[in-house]
């Protein structure tokens, strides 16, 4: 009997009760709005920020949230810090280092920058035709993140 629940367990046939947010990235963007357009939510954040970590483990974390995003946006978790090449919105974007071990990708800037500042966690939202329609940097409360998905679905 263990080693059926073990097994059953292993390959996901016991639901787990924990909805997933489905992440895509900015490469495949151009193609999935082809098929279906939506608006598309970026997190801006860094593996050293605290607010960053806190709304990863809340704000993203709520199952609201997560029934949202994936049923009406598409979502990318985007590292500031990322060092690959992306290409994006016919563009390509670097990572750009600033010292040693330091450095900010280009499209961060691009995107998470309010009034020649970027701040994290960052939030930047397009429309299906990749235009910023809105932006915000500083930790969101899932209630609060919550409004303001409903207000962009309108």
């Amino acid at each position: 009997m263990r080693k059926k629940l073990l097994l059953l367990l292993l390959f996901g046939v016991i639901p787990s009760g924990f909805a997933q947010l489905n992440l895509v990235s900015f490469e495949q963007i151009d193609s999935l709005q082809n098929i279906e357009k939506r608006k598309v939510v970026i997190f801006i954040h860094t593996d050293w920020c605290q607010f960053c970590h806190a709304m990863k483990n809340t704000t993203f974390k709520n199952e609201n949230i997560i029934k949202e995003l994936n049923d009406n946006f598409y979502f990318i978790d985007f590292n500031a810090e990322e060092k690959r090449t992306i290409v994006f919105n016919k563009a390509t974007f670097i990572f750009k280092s600033t010292g040693n071990t330091s450095g900010i990708h280009e499209l961060a800037i691009q995107l998470g920058t309010i009034n020649k500042q970027l701040n994290y966690p960052a939030l930047c939202i397009l429309d299906s035709e990749n235009e910023i329609i809105f932006q915000h940097n500083n930790y969101i409360k899932p209630k609060e993140f919550k409004l303001i998905l409903e207000k962009l679905k309108e």
